[in-house]
């Protein structure tokens, strides 16, 4: 990172097999402000078609992040980590996800740090059981946002961007 730089980029990434959410914010650095102006710059998801090969969907994640993370370059990456539900093929096959979403960062020599789910919620509600549309409506006022961004997934990759933010300044 280039410390003379104004602001740090962050690329949240929800990472998924079938719909992979990613959401990039700027944040202006300050040493003496307590809140942080954070601006998302960018943010969607990748998806791949249903019926698809695991290997093939993989692939479209791996090329897709290579070329949001060229496209944008942020300064560091903040990944969901997995949680386990009750379906442990998703699980696998999320997992797998991640670790595309690893490998390109590592490629990108891009720090990585990693959240769960709860700690998102937590940190961005004050409560770790919050809902979604909880969520997404904290997203849209961090960000001073018109409206929730969409698709859900998306809204969540820049939930774990912000959350980063948060987080790295308690951590300095």
């Amino acid at each position: 990172m280039n410390n003379s730089k104004r602001s740090i980029r962050i690329l949240g990434i929800d990472p998924g097999t079938g719909i992979c959410g990613f959401g990039i914010i700027d944040v202006a650095r300050s040493q003496t402000a307590m809140l942080s102006t954070a601006k998302a710059v960018d943010y969607g998801v990748i998806s791949t078609p249903p019926h698809t090969p695991l290997s093939d969907r993989l692939l479209d994640i791996y090329e897709s992040l290579h070329q949001i993370i060229k496209q944008n370059q942020p300064d560091l990456v903040s990944v969901e980590k997995l949680f386990f539900s009750k379906n442990i093929t998703t699980g696998i096959s999320v997992a797998e996800a991640r670790g595309i979403v690893l490998l390109v960062c590592r490629q990108h020599n891009l720090p990585v740090f990693e959240y769960t789910p709860n700690e998102i919620k937590k940190t961005l509600t004050g409560y770790g059981a919050a809902d979604k549309k909880q969520m997404q409506e904290m997203v849209r006022l961090h960000l001073n946002l018109e409206q929730i961004p969409k698709p859900d997934d998306a809204a969540d990759a820049l939930a774990t961007a912000i959350v980063h933010s948060f987080l790295a300044k308690t951590q300095c």
